[in-house]
């Protein structure tokens, strides 16, 4: 499920990076080579790196952790919002609002109004009140619901984040090293991959190589969803069947016959 071949990376165009004059020299180690005044990405790390993500990704969601999708640039809009529903973990694809992950009980707080909001809508709330108060209480409603719909359930900070483009989500970046979140992100020529914790190599511009690498990653934590359900189903104590429930029945009964039966001191 989470393997991901080179022909997979070929055709969806994951080896193309920057043009030569737009890259960054730390990235030289994951470059093949150049053609056209453009950089190969070296697809065989790629893969290795890659692989490793997915063991980081798949292991985390097993231990009962959550993962935070990021990708707010057009291209990565609907991508990470739908691969982040699919394996039911959670996403920004809007505006990563400063403090995010750095003040996050600042963010529940506004994730506390929104649902208050949103109750308004059902409770009678909007009822009582004059047409320009409900239409001023929509549009905050709106607005909150824009920037934190993907995080309205994420009750504590994620285990890891997942990030498209290193440079659009540099503040997202910066945050989780801060608090010594581990980043997941696709790095391209351009990026720093210093700071990233699982770099993969590849093009962070190009849609099919986003979905490509972004549902592999939203693979490694369905993956990791089962493999945990599996454990706890595991440890679960074994059910009694009817048999051996009518077996203890009888036991116990005979265990209270013969204990009225005995002679009182």
């Amino acid at each position: 499920m989470g393997m991901i071949t080179i022909k997979e990376l070929l055709e969806a165009g994951v080896h193309f990076g920057h043009q030569t004059n737009r890259w960054n020299p730390k990235m030289k180690r994951y470059i093949f080579g150049e053609r056209n005044g453009i950089y190969i990405i070296d697809l065989q790390q790629t893969v290795q790196r890659f692989e490793a993500a997915y063991a980081f990704v798949r292991d985390t969601v097993a231990a009962g952790e959550s993962v935070l999708f990021v990708g707010t640039k057009r291209q990565a809009v609907d991508i990470l919002e739908e691969e982040a529903k699919r394996c039911r973990m959670f996403y920004v694809n809007q505006r990563w609002l400063g403090g995010m992950l750095t003040n996050f009980q600042t963010i529940r707080r506004s994730i506390d109004k929104l649902k208050k909001l949103e109750a308004a809508l059902t409770d009678g709330t909007h009822e009582r009140l004059t047409k320009k108060e409900v239409s001023q209480m929509e549009k905050e409603r709106l607005k909150l619901e824009k920037n934190l719909s993907g995080i309205k359930n994420m009750s504590s900070l994620p285990a890891c984040v997942f990030v498209l483009d290193t440079r659009v989500e540099r503040i997202a970046v910066q945050e989780a090293n801060r608090l010594s979140i581990p980043v997941i992100a696709i790095v391209d020529t351009n990026c720093d991959p210093d700071s990233i914790g699982y770099p993969i190599p590849g093009n962070d511009d190009a849609i099919r190589s986003i979905k490509l690498i972004a549902s592999r990653i939203a693979d490694a934590c369905i993956e990791g969803a089962h493999l945990r359900s599996q454990r706890e189903d595991s440890e679960k104590p074994p059910a009694m069947s009817v048999a051996d429930m009518g077996e203890e029945t009888r036991s116990s009964r005979t265990a209270a016959v013969g204990a009225a039966s005995m002679p009182t001191p």
